[in-house]
């Protein structure tokens, strides 16, 4: 039977996917690792298994032991399950961050996790470097394993990583983009690449907050570079002993907007959910497609899978709230700019002076009529004032009906502001919608012109 012993046994051997819609103002050929495919659906899964298999024959654990190791979740991932089959403990200390998924993820494995301030010094007591290294001191047959400064990280990637992009490519290979955090992926990957052709040219992503960039072009280590970030996965206010910046001929960095959004148009124009580490590597490909000929050949690694980033860069609020969807407003936005409305409307059996009534006391200029829970008409200050001119005094009393024209159109709750200028104008003043929850709400013009 052609099975395999174990899940570890699945780690590598990723498959290499061209890009297209995504790249297709650049002159060469790009190509991505997909390491989603990995059994903890991330890159980090080869070097965690690599570092416990180092621990092991070095003595540093034994079985039954803890596994300690502060982590932004894809380690830990890759820990958790190599420990589940392995038979050890985990305890990870992560940063307040990370994506809740993230932790759920590792919680469902089997790990305790410690969730510890991302604005501290990393030598902050509170850090979550700090705190594993406490543990690793205060656990018997514990060990820290400390992903930075684990050199067994950069050779994971020198034995994997590298020889398998090589024969992918049949070693035409001339590019490599890959966000830096750790380095062992960068430094390892590079390390083999190079070996075999020196002229393969390496760029590394990097974040805004990072000291990566300034430190690989001035060889300065400047706390002016250093402050807070959403970005996750890249980026470090360290210098870890796994990045070999001789190996790296640029980085460049990428803003937290430009890679959530990338990730995001790479789901959409190629149906490859990443994270958003690779939305990030794709925006610095981008932004360094000056320098490319059509001679060459990318390779972009993808670090992680998008099911960890769900509540973040793939929630339109999430982005909306950042400003990473500026000019993309919905209705759902308009509505939650009027809590405490209440959605009004008239009977159509009702007479004209309830509606009058309804739009002098509540101050609005149309009302949808109903019969029951069904809407079945709309009336508006213009319907009132034509027919009002038109009548004597009695007609007050004719029911709504008689003068109601077409309900306002009803649409989803999600639909782009954008999409509106076909459906408001002069003869439809309003749009009619339903929340998650089935509740009504109206959207007018002068609601539209608030938001815009």
């Amino acid at each position: 039977m052609k099975v395999f012993q174990n899940i570890l046994e699945t780690i590598g051997n990723t498959p290499m996917v061209k890009l297209n819609a995504v790249v297709e103002d650049l002159p060469c050929l790009v190509y991505g690792k997909v390491e989603t495919f990995n059994p903890g659906h991330s890159i980090k899964d080869r070097m965690a298994l690599k570092m416990l298999q180092v621990a092991e024959q070095e003595g540093k654990i034994k079985p039954g032991g803890t596994i300690i190791e502060c982590t932004s979740g894809n380690t830990g991932m890759g820990l958790a399950i190599a420990a589940a089959v392995l038979g050890y403990k985990c305890i990870f200390t992560t940063s307040d961050k990370q994506s809740k998924e993230k932790i759920d993820l590792l919680k469902a494995v089997g790990a305790e996790v410690i969730v510890c301030p991302t604005n501290v010094e990393p030598d902050d007591e509170r850090s979550y470097y700090s705190i594993a290294d406490r543990l690793s001191k205060e656990i018997p047959n514990s060990f820290w394993f400390n992903q930075y400064d684990n050199l067994a990280n950069t050779t994971a990637h020198y034995e994997s990583t590298g020889p398998e992009i090589w024969e992918q490519t049949d070693g035409k290979i001339t590019h490599l983009v890959v966000g830096v955090g750790t380095g062992g992926t960068v430094s390892g990957t590079s390390k083999y690449l190079k070996e075999q052709n020196p002229d393969v040219q390496v760029w590394g992503i990097d974040t805004y907050g990072s000291i990566f960039k300034k430190y690989h072009e001035t060889g300065e280590f400047d706390p002016k570079e250093i402050y807070p970030y959403i970005t996750e996965g890249i980026g470090e206010d360290i210098l870890p002993k796994n990045v070999d910046f001789s190996l790296i001929d640029h980085f460049e960095k990428v803003s937290d907007k430009a890679g959530a959004l990338a990730a995001r148009e790479m789901a959409r124009k190629e149906g490859i959910l990443l994270g958003y580490s690779a939305g990030s590597a794709l925006a610095g490909l981008r932004q360094l497609k000056d320098r490319l000929t059509p001679e060459d050949v990318v390779v972009i690694i993808f670090h992680d899978h998008g099911s960890r980033y769900t509540g973040k860069i793939y929630n339109d609020d999430w982005m909306r709230e950042r400003g990473f969807l500026e000019g993309e407003l919905r209705i759902s936005d308009l509505v939650k700019s009027k809590q405490g409305t209440s959605f009004i409307s008239v009977e159509k059996t009702e007479p004209i002076q309830r509606a009058i009534a309804l739009m002098r006391d509540d101050q609005i200029s149309q009302l949808p009529v109903t019969c029951g829970s069904d809407i079945v008409g709309a009336i508006t200050e213009s319907d009132l004032i034509t027919h009002l001119l038109d009548n004597d005094p009695d007609a007050k009393e004719n029911a709504v009906e008689s003068i109601m024209s077409d309900p306002f159109p009803e649409v989803h709750f999600e639909t782009l502001c954008s999409h509106l200028g076909s459906m408001i104008n002069k003869t439809t003043p309003a749009v009619v919608t339903r929340d998650s929850g089935g509740k009504r709400h109206i959207i007018t013009q002068y609601d539209l012109l608030q938001n815009l």
